[in-house]
């Protein structure tokens, strides 16, 4: 079917003809009398792609759609989106790049996520969508009697379990959704991905910590996550100190004040704050430091301010645990970073972890500090018991930032390698990372727009893929891969 073919949309005004006017728009059961495209709204600041009638007169019902060009990442409008349908006091929006269709329901003061799927899965998943915002099931959820029980307004749609059983074979493939827990809301899930595909290998998710600050721990996450995308995994990393350097490392800081602070409303603070809000899938935003993209669930600040409020949560210690197992089928490894600490974000991150990699520069502090990091695992593993989850399986200790001098690589290293297994009992990797140029001027790359210098850091194998350290990060993807069951 041509309308469905997303390499043939070059833009956003083919995805909108293409896609919306000729395919989903009289599929939905809307004719072309009921629809109105690029409608201003109220100040003439915003405009909409396109304003949907499935009923003029009272109560009006309207859907709002919101389409982007091919090469946007759509978490970026979800903004946007829910600013439209609080300003037009509308329940459902619909956002696509012409590769995803998102659906959206606004529930009281929160913008949820309640079906997506990639558009060329569209045609299989159309009863499903057409019982979301068709114009007739549109119509019908207005009609519904405000005196009817949660189980008559939801006996009056499709369920969630026939829905499934009808499209079963279509299903494979989508992304999880969330469903929304307003108990009057209506709401079609689709959760097959969810399911365990056989054969298909569980996702790993590796905590990179150590409690000394300064010995690479962020250079090892973004480094170590692009040159596993790039041996072709699907990698989420997920920030959980409050520095943010990861964040910043991933590219995702570009804004120079407050006032454009785009991490501050959907980061890893609000994930960990709600059981049943912000999603991974919601919360997650593309990486722009590396090629081919990767998933990031970025940090703030303002998660330091949260450690109390969290603490005093009995869900905080196992919130990051859950969700992550909601999106399991989506990535191959997950990679936390860590605060340098012995608090709350980093026991939820070793007690979500199936593994752990010790960044170390191997010199005395960071060494003397090997001693707090057994205690802190063991009492992270008897929390872990009480969840039914086995020890975390330590990796290694991963040399970093180590001097490239010839004299000390022939003398010293071999020595502080031998007491990190010696004295302090931890095993350390084959691979080690050497204090290079590179690495820093990757990290700190910056480029200028409009006159203004902007950050533009890249990976190491993206800023010098030919270099010695990208050479290393690609040999620790290897070794890691290997050791947890990941083949190429």
């Amino acid at each position: 079917m041509l309308d469905l073919q997303p390499e043939l949309y070059l833009n956003e005004r083919e995805v909108e003809s293409k896609l919306i006017v000729h395919f989903l728009l009289p599929k939905l059961g809307y004719a072309p009398e009921t629809w109105h495209e690029e409608v201003m709204l109220k100040g003439g600041r915003s405009r909409l792609d396109f304003l949907v009638f499935a009923r003029r007169r009272k109560p009006v019902v309207r859907l709002i759609m919101e389409i982007k060009n091919p090469k946007q990442n759509l978490d970026r409008h979800v903004r946007q989106l829910k600013r439209y349908t609080d300003e037009m006091n509308v329940r459902y929006g619909l956002l696509t790049n012409g590769k995803e269709l998102r659906i959206y329901e606004r529930i009281r003061e929160e913008l949820k996520l309640i079906f997506l799927c990639l558009v060329n899965e569209i045609a299989a998943n159309l009863e499903q969508i057409k019982a979301l915002i068709g114009r007739e099931s549109l119509i019908k959820q207005a009609d519904l009697s405000p005196n009817q029980s949660p189980v008559e307004v939801e006996s009056q749609l499709p369920s969630i379990s026939n829905l499934e059983a009808e499209n079963s074979s279509a299903n494979e493939g989508l992304n999880p959704v969330v469903q929304a827990s307003e108990p009057l809301t209506p709401v079609i899930a689709v959760q097959a991905s969810s399911q365990k595909r056989e054969g298909k290998p569980k996702m790993k998710v590796i905590a990179v910590y150590h409690n000394k600050g300064g010995v690479g721990k962020t250079t090892t996450v973004v480094n170590l996550a692009a040159a596993l995308a790039k041996k072709g995994k699907r990698v989420l990393i997920i920030d959980l100190d409050s520095q943010a350097n990861t964040t910043f490392a991933t590219g995702l800081i570009k804004f120079e004040d407050e006032e454009d602070d785009n991490i501050k409303d959907a980061n890893i603070g609000h994930v960990l704050l709600s059981e049943d809000f912000y999603p991974i899938s919601e919360v997650a935003r593309a990486s722009q430091f590396n090629n081919p993209e990767i998933a990031v669930i970025p940090a703030h600040i303002n998660l330091m301010e949260k450690e109390e409020k969290l603490n005093q949560l009995d869900f905080a210690k196992f919130i990051l645990t859950r969700k992550l197992s909601v999106v399991e089928d989506n990535y191959d490894l997950v990679l936390i970073d860590t605060p340098p600490a012995l608090n709350l974000f980093a026991r939820i991150a070793l007690i979500a972890a199936d593994y752990l990699i010790i960044p170390s520069d191997l010199k005395p502090f960071a060494n003397q500090g090997l001693d707090n990091v057994r205690d802190f695992i063991k009492t992270n593993d008897t929390t872990r018991s009480y969840i039914g989850r086995k020890p975390i399986e330590l990796l290694g200790v991963l040399p970093c930032k180590v001097s490239p001098n010839p004299m000390f690589v022939k003398y010293s290293l071999q020595e502080r390698i031998r007491k990190v297994r010696d004295v302090y009992r931890f095993a350390v990797l084959e691979t080690y990372i050497y204090e290079r140029e590179d690495l820093a001027k990757c990290a700190e790359r910056v480029e200028f727009v409009s006159g203004l210098e902007t950050a533009a850091p890249l990976s190491v194998l993206d800023f010098k893929p030919n270099s010695a350290s990208a050479e290393e990060f690609s040999r620790l993807a290897a070794e890691v891969m290997h050791k947890i069951g990941l083949t190429k």
